[in-house]
């Protein structure tokens, strides 16, 4: 059997990562993928997908990426159900990350460590 998937997108909020119980980073984000092709009314319809990033990995993402940042995600499909507070069964599905590139030409900085932008003198 096969299950892998690979998504190149943008993130749709500025990601957070937290702990669990043992420790480990885990991020749940979600990404914008533009279909290949454009609906009837000439638009390009686009995809959230949500996914989740665990370790290492989810620590880097929160660092270096932003809401809009382009990555590129591969891994595979997972679903889980659980029961909410009014006793309906919910159904997730969402792509656990195997690995993860950050396809912005420069990674962002980290909030505080961003250098502040200095005026640019023009020619004329």
């Amino acid at each position: 059997m096969i299950n892998q998937v690979t998504l190149v997108g943008r993130l749709t909020k500025d990601p957070e990562a937290r702990k669990t119980m043992e420790g480990r980073s885990v991020l749940s984000v979600t990404v914008a993928v533009n279909r290949q092709f454009k609906n009837q009314q000439g638009q390009v319809d686009t995809d959230f997908v949500m996914c989740k990033i665990w370790n290492k990995a989810a620590d880097n993402t929160e660092k270096y990426c932003r809401k809009g940042s382009v990555v590129g995600i591969t891994g595979r499909i997972q679903t889980r159900n659980y029961e909410n507070d009014q006793g309906k069964r919910i159904y997730v599905t969402e792509v656990v990350a195997d690995s993860i590139r950050f396809m912005d030409p420069k990674p962002h900085l980290e909030k505080e460590q961003q250098p502040e932008k200095e005026p640019i003198e023009l020619p004329f």
